[in-house]
């Protein structure tokens, strides 16, 4: 802790002071407006080349093109869960520090941690430059994912594994992870909050936002809670915004029934309530690519040319909706980095029709082959 730049008491003074500095980047209407360009020393490791969009209410300028926290295990799986005795082997570290040093090099500032083994892993690849990178953070097994941990003692303390593992005094965003099902009841819910209000006050953490695999809940939750900020669910190159035909500036949402509103669009929703969208699986859990499950860590070599494009392609077509802030695939290697923060550099010069056809062709043959465990995905086509 003693690295971090940033010490409790700076962080509560800068945090009054980021609601009113930054208010002037408040996206205008609910059109799809594109990004506002910011001036580079508004932008936490700002590149020339990178794009930055505004993460709602938040008010902080994130990389359009994030880090997710997973990365390919021993066992060619898609995350790390758990260390041994809370130990992180020598080449993981040296593989994260790695992956770090070149996000920051590529000008990628935001990071999204789901387990506690990738709170070990990144607290070690940040020690020393912790305020290199803002943290959405929430440990899976301990969250509200669980009734039975719904109270703000179990939510403290998931936060506190948190910041323990990672070796720092606070978070830029607690996003816990709600029920898959979306099943979390009401007053879960108002414990989470009034969980994020009493460490907010605490100096530990600064934004409040939520994961979930439901889109109906999250319907149900962005318009009955404005504390929420940010919001965390899947969208990939086949996700298609509600009422509007598939077309090479939008991603598809599917409809996923439980009662939901089939007349809007999730994504006008957010932009309406000012909230921030980060997305993740891009990639369908890996299984967009033939070397799924084949590949275990440490992941050599710069990957397949054909991967290595459809990671781009995916990638683009997702941020061609402004209403997503960023997508956070998870990333393996130095080369995945850079050629995943290329997708945000190229983006403004467009894709040929050739490849967008090439990338669909693909994509939909592996979206009718989706594995069991990802079949939930389909939820989220029509958005």
């Amino acid at each position: 802790m003693q690295n971090d730049r940033l010490s409790r008491r700076d962080f509560m003074r800068n945090t009054s002071l980021a609601a009113v500095g930054t208010v002037a980047c408040a996206v205008v209407g609910t059109g799809y407006a594109a990004a506002q360009p910011t001036p580079a020393p508004k932008i936490l490791n700002y590149h020339q080349k990178m794009n930055y969009r505004r993460l709602g209410k938040t008010n902080l300028m994130i990389s359009e093109l994030s880090l997710g926290g997973h990365w390919k295990d021993r066992n060619a799986g898609r995350y790390w869960d758990l260390f041994a005795n809370e130990e992180v082997p020598d080449d993981v570290v040296k593989n994260r520090t790695e992956v770090i040093s070149a996000c920051v090099d590529c000008g990628i500032n935001y990071l999204d941690i789901t387990t506690a083994a990738e709170c070990l892993s990144y607290g070690a690849a940040l020690k020393g430059r912790r305020e290199k990178m803002y943290v959405g953070a929430d440990i899976h097994h301990l969250g509200p994912r669980g009734s039975d941990r719904c109270n703000v003692k179990d939510q403290t303390h998931n936060v506190d594994e948190c910041l323990r593992l990672m070796k720092t005094d606070y978070l830029d965003i607690w996003r816990p992870q709600a029920k898959m099902d979306g099943s979390n009841t009401d007053a879960e819910v108002e414990v989470l909050i009034e969980t994020f209000q009493k460490l907010h006050k605490a100096g530990k953490v600064r934004h409040l936002g939520m994961s979930s695999h439901s889109r109906p809940w999250f319907e149900h939750v962005i318009n009955k809670y404005p504390q929420f900020e940010m919001i965390i669910f899947p969208c990939s190159a086949k996700t298609r915004e509600k009422g509007e035909p598939p077309t090479t500036d939008n991603v598809e949402e599917v409809n996923p029934g439980h009662g939901s509103d089939q007349t809007q669009s999730i994504f006008k929703m957010v932009l309406e309530r000012d909230v921030g969208v980060v997305t993740i699986k891009p990639f369908f859990g890996g299984s967009l690519f033939e070397s799924c499950g084949k590949v275990a860590f440490p992941v050599m070599g710069v990957g397949s040319k054909t991967e290595n494009d459809l990671s781009r392609l995916t990638i683009q077509c997702i941020l061609a909706n402004q209403a997503i802030t960023a997508a956070v695939p998870g990333l393996s290697t130095v080369y995945e980095v850079e050629n995943a923060a290329r997708a945000s550099y190229t983006r403004p010069l467009g894709v040929t029709a050739a490849e967008r056809a090439w990338l669909m062709r693909i994509t939909d043959a592996r979206w009718a082959a989706l594995p069991q465990e990802y079949a939930w995905l389909r939820d989220w086509e029509v958005v």
